[in-house]
């Protein structure tokens, strides 16, 4: 049995950090899951997806709000050219993370952690610019852009606004605002799809067994994002960032161990601590 409160704190964290930059914080949360309360791989990206699921619906009517649904509705066909290849991703990414030897998975995610390292470098340190493409070529590229970002998020259980939002903006040259709103559209059918996936393989459990321990990290989630959003900008991004990137990074190494314990011990993923 986990504290309540330390659960609620470590969730508010997490959504601190996020709010700060703009995103949900789902990457900060799996580190928190696997080494602070001691889920398994598989699990741990469970319930990080059904909370990142949580905090994206919370923040959809404050985005729609921002962005007005005119603006929104011209650029329905970016939209509809990430999906097309996100929601086949979400589907591959769920399917390969259940077959997976949980030892792999630790291994799969240490990468995907260092990868998010470098994506929330990039786009919050760059100048991000149109890579210059039209037509069939841009259509092409966003639905392999949308496929390889619908695996990265079904394995590691995030929204995917940490890779949409630089995608849009390089693809289809959006302002960043635009950008961050449309990443909410594609992430929540991307992860329905990702939840459906792990729905027929009996990986639910882990909710079930963690019901209310998932509510009140989800909460701490929820409230430590609208903090973080009134703190946006209150700390210089190039203090910030590369301070997240290392978190991300020492993160990585810890989840990379824990590859090494499971490689020796016989292959089963628990539900966790409720």
């Amino acid at each position: 049995m986990r504290s309540l409160p330390l659960t609620f704190a470590c969730g508010a964290a997490v959504g601190v950090l996020g709010g700060m930059i703009g995103l949900g914080g789902a990457e900060f949360r799996l580190p928190l899951l696997i080494g602070v309360f001691g889920f398994a791989a598989l699990s741990a990206v469970i319930l990080n997806k059904a909370m990142s699921l949580i905090v994206v619906l919370t923040a959809l009517p404050a985005r729609l709000a921002a962005v007005s649904f005119s603006d929104l509705g011209r650029h329905w066909p970016i939209a509809v050219n990430l999906l097309a290849g996100s929601l086949l991703g979400a589907w591959a990414g769920a399917s390969w993370a259940v077959r997976m030897r949980t030892a792999t998975l630790y291994r799969v995610l240490a990468v995907l952690m260092v990868l998010m390292a470098a994506a929330l470098v990039a786009t919050h340190t760059l100048e991000l610019g149109s890579a210059g493409l039209s037509g069939a070529v841009r259509i092409v590229a966003g639905v392999v852009a949308g496929f390889g970002i619908g695996v990265v998020a079904a394995i590691m259980g995030v929204a995917g606004g940490e890779l949409l939002i630089p995608t849009i903006v390089l693809l289809y040259a959006v302002d960043i605002k635009t950008a961050g709103s449309l990443s909410l559209l594609v992430s929540l059918p991307t992860m329905l799809v990702a939840f459906a996936r792990y729905s027929r393989d009996g990986s639910f459990a882990v909710l079930r067994a963690n019901r209310r321990f998932t509510l009140v990290l989800a909460a701490g989630s929820i409230a430590g994002a609208l903090l973080g959003g009134l703190l946006l900008g209150s700390v210089p991004n190039v203090v910030l960032i590369p301070a997240l990137a290392v978190i991300l990074l020492i993160s990585a190494f810890k989840t990379a161990r824990h590859a090494v314990l499971a490689a020796h011990t016989p292959p089963a993923d628990t539900p966790g601590p409720s």
